[in-house]
């Protein structure tokens, strides 16, 4: 639920050591530092960074965000340079976009019931894995008051309701709306033609020499007599797992299927040629052989819509998700002032 992940995003900013000596508005000064390995430690003066109808937003709540986007933070000593950038400004257009959906929920008159509301507070105790840690929270994030804490809770808790109403509720997509999008866009299930095989490989080292190629191809040609007298896909496999130079002699050299696109000319055109089960004949790539069992040849086609209904409800409903997200945040800003400090 988004008030646990904020409740989170609240805890780890107590806790976190990235927050230095984060106790109040007389925290050191210096906003953003360079800490070694390229990262960017964030320390927390409650400086304003936003203001939202009058309301102010600070550094403080500006990290909580940044938490939220990039959990590990606190694991990486501080914020990736390169990334602090792009993460400090997705977290200022969260909070601002936040405030306003708390300010709707207010001016709607939402209310949250005291059992939610006790359930919440029971649900954020539980957070915490000591006594200290909780009062250590409870002095550096909610003044030590109980009322300021339970505030903050509730504040959460309307922030997902009102979510809830405008986007949540409103970005379930059907199973019948899942098929209709299936029906008119055969295109995006489109499976391209593919081939299933297992490859053993035998491949020269770096700036091989005239010796070592050749030993390599003697290598190579008894490796195919080898192949030759496998008779299934674990006889080939454990082949493989035992000779090939490859990666995928892990996995007993089953590539499973490979898009034909993917594929050099030289194997495709000894694929077209060959049936189930058979072994290729010595393909030679640059200074590597290669050897290769087919296994299956998929002609392209399209999957059926049982097997993409349940990924493509996901994927409509995470569209339609951020669609009324924005939707939502650009309807709120329009009626409001927001100022960036």
């Amino acid at each position: 639920m988004k008030y646990q992940l904020l409740i989170c995003a609240l805890l780890l900013l107590a806790i976190s050591p990235v927050s230095g000596q984060m106790t109040a508005s007389h925290s050191p000064t210096g906003v953003v530092k360079e800490s070694g390995g390229g990262n960017v430690q964030i320390q927390v003066t409650d400086r304003p960074v936003a203001k939202v109808n009058g309301v102010v937003l600070t550094d403080r709540d500006l990290l909580r965000e940044m938490f939220t986007i990039f959990p590990y933070a606190r694991q990486h000593n501080g914020f990736p340079r390169v990334m602090e950038s792009d993460i400090r400004a997705g977290a200022l257009r969260m909070i601002i976009f936040e405030e306003l959906v708390y300010q709707e929920a207010e001016r709607r008159k939402m209310t949250i019931s005291p059992e939610r509301m006790e359930r919440a507070v029971a649900d954020f105790r539980k957070q915490f894995h000591t006594p200290d840690e909780y009062q250590q929270f409870m002095r550096t994030e909610a003044k030590n008051s109980q009322r300021f804490l339970r505030a903050k809770i509730r504040r959460s808790l309307l922030i997902e309701a009102m979510l809830k109403l405008e986007v949540k509720d409103k970005s379930v997509v059907t199973l019948a709306q899942a098929k209709s999008f299936y029906d008119k866009n055969p295109d995006k299930f489109h499976t391209p033609e593919s081939f299933s095989i297992q490859t053993i490989s035998v491949l020269p080292p770096k700036n091989a020499t005239p010796e070592q190629l050749k030993a390599g191809r003697k290598r190579a040609e008894d490796a195919l007599r080898q192949a030759k007298m496998t008779k299934s896909y674990d006889e080939f496999g454990l082949l493989a797992e035992k000779i090939s130079d490859d990666d995928y002699r892990v996995m007993m050299g089953d590539h499973k299927a490979v898009d034909r696109a993917q594929l050099p000319p030289t194997v495709v055109q000894a694929a077209l040629a060959m049936q189930p089960g058979q072994v290729s004949e010595l393909i030679q790539l640059g200074d590597a052989y290669s050897i290769f069992r087919m296994n299956g040849h998929i002609p392209p086609g399209k999957k059926k819509f049982e097997e993409v209904k349940d990924q493509l409800r996901k994927q409509l409903e995470q569209q339609k998700t951020e669609q009324l997200r924005a939707s939502l945040s650009k309807r709120l800003r329009a009626t409001a002032k927001v100022e960036e400090l």
